[in-house]
């Protein structure tokens, strides 16, 4: 390279020192001398950094605070439906196979029917419930869905002559059969309404039985043999990196429970509800939040500020990840959305959670449309008082046309033989560990049958594979936010002078020390090596650059290394990290800790996203941004370049065969929930098609995923395959990054 092509050392100085210190401090001014002179911090002090902190678990504080501009919320709200897709296994949607409805046992009761229903969500796996009509009354009708939540034997519930006599004592129920099924009852009181009523099973409940309750709603331990590369079952570490989950089940359940709703003659399919309580809530804003079909909803009991569910079949990793409950909600404005609160967890909903909600429909335009019925002296329920609050709801919303007050009636209780679907004209399904491996495996090719459609088209696979992966890794490089850099040191080291400081992101509030090496004569170029070990890894024993790395300034690159979490500086003992952090829960689901936190692994991405944004937003620095991952860091790389796109011009990447899929551990620092679902890492590596990449540890070809994404975009030519000595890998990326344009 010509000495006119290069940037003089003073120039150097003139673009770089500025872009590096903007408004930060300069704090301290010292040579560096060894391997112990490459600390930013003081000895003992760690990074500044809110990730630091005790993690989040469902027991937080969730607050909702919506954006005043329409168009921002626009831009959250589909962002956050796509978390929710995607966390719970629905991106891309599963194939709605047919229903194979199947309707039996009509009951008369005289101004309402009882029927039995059992249908195919997936196919070999029911959906059981009962469907109550209004007799007399002609189509097309009102309906409501409704979901049951965790009471004793949810459908068949009967809380026994004692428990009611002491609720109708204290004014929390009216009738003895109201109150031994309060289930039975809302659903009754619904269809003499005038409305169709479809009340299902959760999973393990009542005639739901195929994955059991002790599973679906009491796991507690991690089944080894269940943890398997190819027949897994729900809660390991490989249906975790599917988003696999009961909770993803039960909502696609709830959505074909919706396919059936609307299949019937006489039901309105622009006037159908959703109402339940408890778990039943958390089904029924969920719901609501996915699916554009129900016109009212009116969940009970369950927004709120404070607990977010604490069922294994209400959490899902990466579901609640940056948001909450209410947020999740207020996504179903500005269609009604009603509420309860009781002496549980939404105790203080009136003054947290249900103002901000107000705030929200009022700038929606529907101030009238969201409303909470504050229920305090009583615990948590679904009884008299509740549900005479949602039949106000329901005949307002819907426009059933009755007078108001709406009084429920005493209504004939079924038993369970009455309101099972299973006789033996209609015998029980297979059910079990075999029968859960299966119906995991067939969602799992059901993914993969629509990854490769998605994969025919580069746009296509950008949309269903690179939706998926932004939120696998939570954040993309618009969403990291100001940059900013306070330089700590500064030394001439002879050919290059050499900065160190903290790397700060105020909006996350995130610390990281980072090194920059800038040649004297540069040429514009600027490579980010991250290293398994931190900034360290670009310098010798003797704290002198390692000689890969000196002969990127001799060429005249700049180079750049940064701690990312729990790497160097942030480590006291100067250990590497062996097993991740939990929340303090009992049950090894990974959702208690990964539901409401980023993954370590996806933490270290944020990292490097950070650094190349501050690399980007610096333009007078670098005119081309180059990325380095070799051994342990590869995958990171890998994932940092999905999520940046463009920014980068050439990546490096050393995988060393690594696959989401074959991690085994909950607890690995390589754990990364849904990372397996959208093509593994050759997924990750294809989504960064067509920039040119060096890529090695996968044998004598790259993968055929990525190697075909590159086709696909015509830029077969800047996939570059290493296939020589694992020992020269270093030099080889070296040597390409030094002969590329």
């Amino acid at each position: 390279m010509s000495s006119q092509s290069r940037v003089t050392s003073a120039s150097a100085l003139r673009i770089l020192l500025p872009a590096l210190v903007c408004a930060a401090t300069l704090l301290r001014v010292s040579p560096l001398q060894g391997a112990d002179g490459l600390r930013v911090l003081p000895p003992g002090e760690l990074p500044k950094d809110r990730r630091l902190e005790p993690l989040k678990d469902l027991n937080g504080y969730f607050p909702f605070e919506a954006p005043t501009d329409p168009k921002q919320w626009e831009q959250r709200a589909a962002r956050l439906r796509r978390q929710l897709s995607v966390t719970l296994g629905l991106w891309p949607m599963p194939a709605r196979t047919p229903l194979n409805a199947v309707i039996h046992g009509r009951i008369d009761l005289g101004d309402y029917t009882v029927e039995k229903v059992y249908f195919e969500s997936v196919p070999g796996f029911y959906v059981t419930g009962n469907l109550y009509r209004p007799n007399g009354k002609t189509g097309p009708l009102p309906a409501v869905l409704s979901p049951h939540g965790h009471w004793n034997d949810g459908r068949f519930m009967d809380a026994g002559l004692q428990s009611v006599r002491q609720e109708i004592s204290q004014g929390a129920e009216r009738f003895e059969d109201g109150g031994r099924s309060p289930l039975q009852s809302r659903c009754a009181q619904l269809a003499r309404m005038g409305c169709v009523v479809f009340h299902y099973d959760m999973i393990g409940y009542a005639d739901s039985q195929q994955i059991p309750e002790s599973l679906a709603h009491g796991f507690s331990k991690q089944r080894p043999e269940m943890n398997a590369p190819e027949n897994w079952g729900l809660f390991s570490p490989e249906a975790e990196s599917h988003y696999q989950s009961v909770m993803g089940l039960q909502t696609w359940n709830s959505i074909r429970a919706l396919d059936f709703l609307e299949s019937l003659p006489d039901v309105d399919p622009k006037r159908i509800a959703v109402t339940g309580a408890s778990g039943g809530g958390t089904q029924t804003f969920l719901l609501c939040a996915l699916d554009p079909r129900p016109a009212v909803a009116f969940p009970a009991v369950m927004v709120s500020t404070g607990m977010q569910g604490g069922c294994t079949c209400e959490n899902a990793s990466g579901l609640r990840v940056e948001t909450g409950n209410v947020e999740i909600a207020a996504l179903f404005a500005p269609k009604p959305l009603g509420m309860t609160a009781a002496n549980d967890w939404t105790r203080e909903m009136e003054s947290k959670g249900f103002p901000e909600l107000q705030k929200h429909y009022t700038r929606m335009g529907a101030p009238s449309n969201v409303g909470l019925t504050a229920l305090t002296h009583f615990g948590h329920n679904y009884n008299y008082v509740s549900r005479s609050a949602m039949y106000r709801w329901m005949n307002k919303q819907l426009k059933l046309g009755l007078t108001d007050p709406i009084v429920e009636e005493a209504y004939q209780r079924l038993g369970k033989a009455e309101l099972s679907v299973w006789d033996s004209m209609h015998p029980v399904p297979p059910s079990g560990p075999d029968f859960e491996r299966a119906l995991l495996r067939r969602l799992t090719m059901d993914a993969q049958e629509q990854l490769n459609r998605a994969r025919q088209s580069v746009d296509a696979f950008q949309k269903v594979a690179g939706g998926g992966v932004d939120i696998v890794i939570g954040r993309n490089l618009e969403e990291v936010g100001s940059v900013e850099m306070a330089m700590v040191e500064k030394s001439d080291r002879g050919q290059f002078l050499q900065m160190s400081g903290l790397l700060r992101n105020s909006a996350h509030g995130e610390e990281l020390p980072v090194v920059f090496l800038h040649p004297k004569e540069w040429n514009g170029r600027t490579v980010i090596w991250i290293d398994e070990v931190g900034k360290s890894g670009l310098f010798d024993t003797s704290g002198a650059p390692r000689s890969e790395v000196r002969s990127l300034l001799t060429a005249g690159v700049s180079v750049a290394g940064v701690d990312l979490l729990f790497q160097g500086e942030f480590l006291p003992s100067g250990k590497p990290v062996l097993q991740t952090r939990r929340v303090e829960n009992p049950r090894e689901a990974a959702a208690y800790t990964f539901g409401y936190n980023h993954a370590l692994f996806a933490r270290r991405v944020h990292d490097i996203l950070s650094l190349i944004r501050f690399v980007r937003e610096n333009e007078r620095v670098s005119t081309a941004i180059d990325l380095v991952g070799l051994k342990g860091a590869g995958p990171w790389v890998a994932a940092a370049r999905a999520q940046a796109g463009r920014s980068i011009d050439r990546a490096v990447v050393e995988t060393g065969g690594f696959r989401f899929g074959n991690v085994r551990d909950l607890q690995s620092p390589d754990f990364l929930p849904g990372a397996a679902k959208f093509g593994d890492l050759p997924g990750m590596l294809a989504l960064g098609a067509p920039g040119k990449l060096w890529l090695a540890g996968e044998g004598d070809q790259s993968p055929e995923l990525t190697a075909a994404l590159y086709e696909k975009a015509g830029a077969g030519q800047n996939l570059s395959v290493y296939k020589g000595d694992s020992a020269s890998t270093a030099w080889s990326a070296v040597r390409w990054l030094l002969s590329r344009p």
